[in-house]
């Protein structure tokens, strides 16, 4: 094969990687047998979402998960949810269907138009492919290319809609700085949330902002629960952190994990000591729940994940 034809930006290097035939998204053991999120680390987040689910006060709401894995979140939402609570579940997902799946989760490859209830994307904009910007030793931005083994080399200029966005949301005029440009995410955040005619979208993930941008990104790859060198083989999760500040629609609100669950009552709180006494078992359960909700919650890991909450009306976001 030419060489010349194995260069390609990082966007489309990523979309064939994760989600091309062999994809590495595609894969029978999905993304928990690489990595463990929030939902893995306890069902304390599930029991979260469930009680958000609930508070929008609809009837029969639909709760739609973006980048479902193989439903791990939903199944859990369910199970926390009250008895008899009417609810429609919908896995959006690109994997097939796993089996054994609880028979009320709809599995679909796009979110469903026209539904009120809640929409949560939990670490799905950090696999939204996206190019990435350098600048050049002149300071000017351009585009890093990718061969298939990884290896980086600087392409054209940054230019139109991807050179815009780079000048509101993450200027580069150093040299050897880097940026990943977000307008991908964007986009599909928009889109996600215009699937809703009502009620609450979030967006749960690694994240920064403007005050915050890192000067040489975030672009790196995982692979059986390590953080390994970025390579669109196919053999690894591509992923970066998002700018949630650029996703933002009117009205949003961003906020950390750690903000977040303790507004749904999950505090990390130690039980009081004298529950070990009149109740030893209790205890050891409170503990333990204490225990998993800190992790959630812990500065310096998952409760430093950014939270974007967009509250939508009948006639679109709030402003």
């Amino acid at each position: 094969m030419d060489e010349s034809c194995q260069w390609r930006g990082w966007r489309e290097a990523a979309e064939a990687a994760l989600y091309g035939p062999g994809g590495f998204y595609l894969r029978p053991e999905g993304p928990a047998g690489h990595f463990r999120t929030s939902v893995h680390a306890s069902p304390l987040f599930a029991s979260a979402v469930a009680r958000l689910l609930t508070s929008l006060e609809l009837d029969e709401p639909a709760l739609v998960d973006i980048g479902a894995g193989r439903g791990e979140l939903l199944t859990g939402v369910l199970a926390a949810l009250p008895s008899g609570f009417p609810v429609r579940a919908y896995a959006v997902e690109r994997a097939d269907r796993p089996a054994g799946l609880d028979p009320r989760i709809e599995w679909t490859a796009e979110p469903p138009a026209g539904v009120s209830g809640l929409l949560f994307a939990n670490e799905w904009l950090d696999n939204v492919p996206v190019d990435v910007a350098e600048a050049d030793p002149d300071g000017v931005a351009r585009y890093v290319l990718v061969r298939p083994d990884g290896a980086e080399r600087l392409g054209e200029p940054v230019s139109g809609a991807d050179a815009e966005w780079l000048a509101r949301w993450w200027p580069l005029t150093e040299p050897g700085t880097r940026a990943e440009i977000g307008r991908p995410r964007d986009e599909a955040w928009a889109r996600a949330v215009g699937t809703l005619r009502a009620g609450l979208a979030v967006a749960v993930d690694y994240a920064h902002t403007a005050a915050s941008r890192p000067p040489f990104g975030t672009l790196t790859g995982f692979r059986s629960g390590r953080e390994v060198r970025p390579v669109p083989d196919g053999s690894c999760d591509i992923t970066a952190h998002v700018a949630l500040d650029a996703c933002a629609l009117p009205g949003a609100e961003l906020l950390t994990q750690r903000e977040a669950l303790r507004e749904e009552g999950v505090t990390g709180d130690r039980p009081p000591l004298s529950l070990a006494t009149s109740d030893p078992a209790a205890y050891i359960r409170a503990l333990s729940t204490a225990g998993e909700a800190a992790e959630l919650t812990s500065r310096g890991g998952l409760g430093d994940f950014g939270w974007l909450r967009q509250r939508v009306r009948p006639c679109g976001p709030t402003t």
